[in-house]
């Protein structure tokens, strides 16, 4: 699976889409589920919470190891998937997808990179 390229990627792994009426989604990328391996747990940051580009904002736990979720833009955090919380392992299917992780109204993003910056980050 290449990366979307209507995505924008943080050299952490995960993905924002393009804002919505200021809201934008965030998900972690296939090369970041890959490398995790089966995901079991997964901690969101709650509705009305304020994430910060660059900082952690929750974590995704596999059969392997432990793994920081990092925000790639500031702002509000607006939804969250309860389907990932209920079911990790639709992160490993589908992290493009059905499972995105939260939605943020976003006031700035981080350095982000396209999808051909992405791939030549992870060497895919």
């Amino acid at each position: 699976m290449s990366n979307p390229t209507h995505l924008q990627y943080t050299k952490e792994h995960e993905w924002l889409t393009a804002a919505e009426d200021g809201v934008s989604t965030v998900g972690i990328t296939k090369h970041a589920a890959d490398a995790l391996g089966d995901i079991v747990y997964v901690q969101l940051p709650a509705v009305g919470d304020t994430v910060t580009a660059g900082e952690t904002c929750g974590e995704l736990e596999s059969t392997k190891s432990v793994s920081d979720l990092y925000s790639p833009a500031t702002g509000e955090v607006v939804e969250i998937n309860e389907g990932v919380v209920d079911d990790p392992a639709l992160v490993n299917g589908d992290p493009f997808g059905e499972a995105w992780l939260f939605k943020v109204r976003v006031e700035a993003t981080d350095e982000l990179l396209d999808a051909d910056a992405y791939t030549a980050f992870t060497g895919a």
